[in-house]
């Protein structure tokens, strides 16, 4: 038995441990993105004790739960009463504790991640799994194969490949495993997928998103960070959005900041040649919550970082260390 038979197999018997004990929620990262939406909800629908639940939702993910008519409850970070008779509590897409956004009832854990960043303690009762792969969709797509494949409706494949796709940039940032699952979530269904990529991309913006996205570029500016390419610029919402538009520029490294009541946000994506040159942005957003405090961390090609120091403090400490990352020739 492999290293990820193993860890099914001991997800399988946590979550039948759990289930038997009482409700278990499975909560969400607060960034609320289609990934951890996406893995809450296709995981939660394996049985009626689970429920899927967190802070936050995107809007892609926003619209998919209206569009499907999911199940997904949103808490408040304070005052938010759990169900008294708790088996366990299950957390998606979430390198840390307080990426989560509220204090965590004290009942055993399952974690599941993707991120290559990890800041979590394992008590005794709680399982950590963490897989190298593109997507926490992955692993929750993974599971529900081996394990509860009569849960896997037409909505349910389409939660977790919306998650697949979002979080590989529509598979740019996909390796052979990511094919493979989805691959065998488009078996035996009815979903035409470009079909299904079209449904997720139609994002509209209002007139002053559009204003806010157009200034943004208009303030771009090119660094060179040692052997990368670097655009910068600042903006006040669609840092995301903002940050992969800049990447057509030809740059390696594309970083967006915000500042907004006290607090700075940079959001940085990275070209997957960059990330197999040697560019991690996860392992740059961990070294700045290191030096400067802060909540950072994420994937090789895609992070942020949020904290207390001022916009161009946080934007040259990012700078500083991307030119430390070493070229890797190939």
């Amino acid at each position: 038995m492999n290293e990820r038979q193993q860890d099914l197999t001991a997800m399988k018997q946590w979550l039948d441990s759990a289930i038997e004990r009482g409700a278990v929620p499975v909560l969400t990262g607060s960034n609320g993105d289609m990934d951890t939406i996406g893995s809450a909800i296709a995981l939660s629908s394996i049985h009626p004790s689970l429920l899927a639940c967190g802070l936050h939702v995107g809007r892609v993910a926003k619209r998919m739960v209206e569009d499907l008519q999911a199940p997904y409850r949103k808490i408040a970070a304070k005052g938010t009463a759990f169900p008294e008779q708790m088996g366990g509590i299950i957390i998606v897409d979430a390198a840390a504790p307080d990426q989560v956004g509220i204090d965590l009832p004290d009942v055993p854990r399952l974690i599941l991640d993707h991120h290559a960043t990890n800041g979590w303690e394992i008590r005794d009762g709680d399982i950590m799994i963490q897989w190298d792969v593109r997507a926490t969709t992955e692993m929750i797509a993974t599971y529900m194969l081996e394990y509860a494949k009569e849960a896997l409706t037409e909505p349910v494949r389409k939660m977790l490949l919306a998650g697949m796709i979002t979080d590989t940039g529509r598979f740019r940032h996909a390796n052979a495993s990511s094919f493979s699952i989805t691959t065998k979530l488009l078996e035996d269904s009815s979903i035409d997928y470009a079909e299904f990529c079209e449904q997720i991309e139609r994002e509209e913006t209002s007139p002053s998103e559009r204003g806010s996205l157009l200034r943004g570029l208009a303030r771009s500016k090119h660094h060179d960070a040692g052997p990368w390419s670097l655009v910068t610029t600042y903006a006040g919402t669609l840092e995301g959005r903002l940050a992969s538009m800049l990447l057509g520029t030809g740059c390696d490294v594309s970083l967006v900041s915000r500042h907004r009541e006290g607090e700075t946000r940079l959001t940085a994506r990275a070209t997957r040649k960059a990330t197999l040159s040697g560019v991690h942005l996860g392992k740059i957003m961990q070294s700045i919550a290191e030096q400067h405090g802060g909540d950072g961390g994420g994937h090789d090609g895609a992070a942020g970082w949020t904290g207390k120091v001022d916009r161009i403090r946080a934007e040259s400490a990012f700078i500083a260390q991307l030119t430390l990352q070493k070229e890797v020739k190939r």
